[in-house]
């Protein structure tokens, strides 16, 4: 009886019954919404924006110039008018004629076959090109603060694209007919489950976490554990010649990532590109830390990281020099290394490679509209509450960095089209990231990031105080045209300050990951050399030679002549006991918060 009641409420609705049963699971999916709602985690105000200073500046300045430039602001405004009336009687008149759609077989998905939609797409245009011509306009703003203002404004831009609501995205209603509702309710669920999984913070779920696991299907390349302390694993890479360079290498990756985005799959692996190079091949994993290593900091990371690191190897191998490799904020770490092995007449490191890597803090790039006191003041604050830079900060961040890519778009396909998240490696590593210990976060930022000490007066590191005209090692730096975190002209100028008579610069087409992991065998992304070191980073560029495919090669080739003679290959842990299979332990560790 209650079916068939259902069924005939449903006919009186003019709706189907697999509809009526799509809206009854709203029902408990809203309850689940509400529940985690009531636990949602605090997010201090300080980490959810810029400061109200920001604002006060730029409307202090926007009224100055209206005050004293009034026929610049009313032609503004009469120009924005224009064209939204225009829009608006077009849209007015293809309605009064009944043209609500366009050529045979095209769906109201199109954008541009719709008037409702076709005006609310040029209208959203049109708002976003006043609100850029606006903040471009503003006169009289500090440089820095109008590079801010011009990237949090397009944020908001970003965020009230009509693609980003129900209403008014034609793709997910046109969608949500299609399956009797069955799209809004995977979708629903789909939030739900993110939610649920954040404490209540949206983070979009951007690769199908079932699809992936470490060691399994990613981070495959065969090797041993064969060192591990507080600080990380050391693995040790199984050879695949039959002979090796003498000089071994150690890759020390950015502890704010785990180090597998070097490792993801066979294809694109340039840990096993570099083991069937012929190097005898470490890398370091580094341990996601818990409350319990707040007072650990860049001494630690320097001395029973790096440091210890470089002398296990040295013991394993029997060599008295490694080759080091340091990748974004661990080279930057081994640039500290590098000065503090100076100071101390220590030559274990014979040279020294960089990927994507910021020395000189002078110009942050995109990433610098974070590292501003009113961020820091707050990551400060909440530091000290909980002892650490929880991943979830960081991750927000970065994503924010990228908010069209990392953040709507695949919120769109999750949460109105009811999509599965895909099974892509590189976004699966994405969601996969740590936290930082206290200590060292605050020394990083306030240190290296604000006062940008390394390349001016020095900065202290295990009892010494290193510039970066300690770095004098030969060395090799990487870095990515594109890149939003690393931007390459401040990592120019940071290599550009070092002391080695011996540098080398490489300038890779695309960005922070892709320009790195980027592999001989597509033959994708190209990159730029050029000697000299004289000029700006832009007279660098304009006189580099460009290379068709891969800089791997090209750094194999500098790496080998660095590396010494050939000797029999090496297993891992011949002279010591083995403490298991790579990838390890600590890169699958989800430490309790």
């Amino acid at each position: 009886m209650a079916i068939k009641e259902n069924k005939k409420a449903s006919d009186v609705a003019g709706c189907s019954e697999a509809m009526v049963q799509n809206l009854s699971k709203l029902e408990s999916l809203s309850a689940r919404l509400a529940a985690v709602f009531a636990a949602k985690r605090a997010v201090p105000q300080a980490l959810q924006g810029p400061s109200h200073d920001l604002y006060v500046k730029a409307g202090t300045a926007y009224l100055s110039e209206a005050m004293t430039n009034p026929g610049k602001i009313l032609q503004s405004q009469i120009d924005f008018w224009s064209k939204t009336l225009t829009h608006y009687v077009e849209a007015q008149q293809k309605l009064l004629q009944g043209d609500l759609g366009a050529a045979a077989g095209a769906g109201v998905e199109n954008w541009a076959n719709h008037p409702l939609f076709g005006f609310l797409k040029e209208q959203y245009v049109l708002n976003a090109e006043l609100v850029r011509e606006a903040v471009e306009g503003i006169e009289g703003l500090d440089p820095k603060d109008k590079k801010r203002l011009q990237f949090f404004s397009q944020q908001i831009v970003d965020m009230m694209s009509p693609t980003n609501f129900l209403g008014t995205n034609p793709e997910a209603l046109a969608r949500a007919v299609e399956t009797d509702g069955q799209s809004l309710v995977d979708g629903l669920e789909n939030l739900v489950r993110d939610l649920e999984r954040n404490k209540g913070e949206l983070v979009v779920t951007l690769a199908d976490p079932e699809a992936f696991k470490v060691g399994s299907n990613i981070a495959t390349t065969p090797g041993k554990v064969v060192y591990r302390n507080h600080l990380f694993e050391l693995i040790q890479y199984t050879p695949m010649t039959e002979t090796v360079h003498t000089t071994p290498l150690v890759i020390f990756p950015p502890w704010i990532n785990k180090f597998y985005i070097m490792d993801l799959k066979e294809k694109n692996s340039l840990i096993r590109w570099i083991v069937e190079q012929g190097f005898t091949l470490f890398v370091v994993s580094w341990k996601n830390p818990d409350a319990s290593y707040a007072g650990i900091g860049m001494d630690d990371y320097v001395q029973d990281g790096y440091l210890e690191a470089i002398a296990q190897v040295k013991e394993i191998t029997g060599e008295k020099q490694v080759n080091a490799v340091g990748y974004c904020i661990a080279g930057t770490t081994l640039s500290l290394a590098l000065g503090l092995l100076e100071k101390r007449g220590d030559k274990s490191i014979k040279s020294a490679t960089f990927f994507t890597t910021l020395t000189d803090f002078s110009d942050r790039g995109e990433v610098g509209v974070f590292l501003e006191d009113d961020f820091v003041d707050g990551i400060e604050a909440e530091i000290q509450r909980k002892g650490l830079l929880e991943s979830f900060y960081m991750s927000r961040t970065f994503s924010y960095l990228r908010a069209n890519d990392l953040i709507y778009k695949p919120a769109v396909r999750s949460y109105m089209m009811g999509e599965t998240p895909p099974a892509f490696d590189l976004l699966f590593w994405n969601g996969d990231s740590t936290n930082l210990p206290g200590k060292m976060a605050v020394e990083y930022l306030r240190g290296l990031c604000q006062e940008d000490k390394l390349p001016n007066e020095g900065f202290t590191i295990c009892g010494e105080t290193v510039t970066l005209k300690d770095v004098k090692v030969p060395l090799m730096a990487i870095a990515c045209e594109t890149d939003h975190i690393a931007a390459w002209k401040s990592s120019y100028r940071g290599v550009q300050q070092m002391g080695s008579r011996s540098k080398t610069f490489v300038l890779s087409e695309s960005g922070h990951i892709a320009g790195i992991i980027n592999p001989p065998s597509k033959k994708k992304y190209g990159h730029y050399t050029n000697t000299s070191w004289k000029g700006s980073p832009e007279e660098w560029q304009a006189e580099a030679d460009f290379h068709e495919g891969s800089w791997w090669g090209r750094w194999g080739d500098w790496l080998a002549k660095r590396s010494g003679k050939q000797v029999s290959a090496r297993e891992p842990g011949a002279n010591r006991e083995i403490l298991g299979d790579a990838p390890g332990a600590y890169v699958i560790e989800k430490p309790a918060v």
